[in-house]
C-alpha cells in the first residue's frame, strides 16, 4: 500500500525546520481524499510510522471484510463512529488511550473529505478537546497538496501526479479556548500550502 501510494503520487515531505517530534504527536492534515493518511503514513521515517495509527471513519472501514482487515490489522486505524447516535465509545478516550500507550495519531479535523472550493471546511472540536486532555502532546499541522487530484471522489482508476505533504512546526493548546484554538490550528494548515494555491 506504501508503495503504490509512493508510486502514483511521487510524494516527497517537506519537514518543519526543527524535525518532527521524537515521542507521541498528533499529525492534523486537510482532508480531501481516502489516500489522505496513507500519503502521510508513507512519509515518516519507519521508526515513527511503526508508531503512528490514523483516526478514521467506522462506517467506510467496517463496510466489507476487506476493509475492516485493512483498516483494523493492516493500518490499526482507530475506528471512529462518525454518528453520534450509535457510538458506544467515546472518540475522545478512543484517541486518548493510543497516546497514553506511546503512540501518535494521524487525524483530519475537518470530520470528513472537502469536495467545495474552499481550502478548508471548519474544523470539529476533537482536536481541540484531545489537545486538552493532552497538553505535553505535539499537535503538528500537515497540508497535502494535490491529492485529491489523484484520487478524485468517485473514480475507481487514480492518475499519477507528484504530491507533497508539507509538515509544519507543532503547535499546542497554550491558554486558547476552543474556538481561538481551532481558528490558530486551521491557519496553521493554512500557512502550509503552496504560493500557487492560495
Amino acid at each position: 500500500m506504501l508503495g503504490a501510494a509512493r508510486w502514483l503520487t511521487g510524494v516527497r515531505a517537506v519537514w518543519p525546520e526543527g524535525g518532527l517530534p521524537s515521542g507521541p504527536c498528533v499529525f492534523f492534515g486537510n482532508h480531501v481524499s481516502h489516500g489522505d493518511f496513507a500519503l502521510i503514513w508513507s512519509v515518516l521515517p519507519l521508526s515513527l510510522r511503526d508508531r503512528t495509527r490514523p483516526v478514521a471513519g467506522a462506517d467506510y472501514w467496517e463496510k466489507d471484510a476487506l476493509r475492516r482487515y485493512v483498516g483494523r490489522r493492516v493500518v490499526r486505524g482507530v475506528l471512529i463512529e462518525r454518528d453520534p447516535a450509535k457510538r458506544t465509545l467515546d472518540p475522545i478516550a478512543q484517541m486518548s488511550d493510543v497516546l497514553r500507550a506511546g503512540e501518535s495519531l494521524i487525524l483530519f479535523p475537518e470530520g470528513t473529505r472537502n469536495l467545495t472550493d474552499a481550502p478548508l471546511l471548519p474544523l470539529k472540536s476533537g482536536l481541540f478537546h484531545l489537545g486538552k486532555m493532552h497538553p505535553e502532546i505535539p499537535l503538528v499541522p500537515v497540508w497535502i497538496d494535490n491529492l485529491h487530484r489523484v484520487l478524485p471522489k468517485g473514480e475507481l482508476l487514480p492518475v499519477p501526479l507528484l504530491c507533497t505533504a508539507r509538515f509544519g512546526a507543532p503547535i499546542d493548546i497554550g491558554n486558547d479556548d476552543k474556538e481561538t484554538f481551532l481558528s490558530r490550528a486551521a491557519a496553521a494548515m493554512l500557512d502550509l500550502r503552496p504560493a500557487s494555491a492560495h
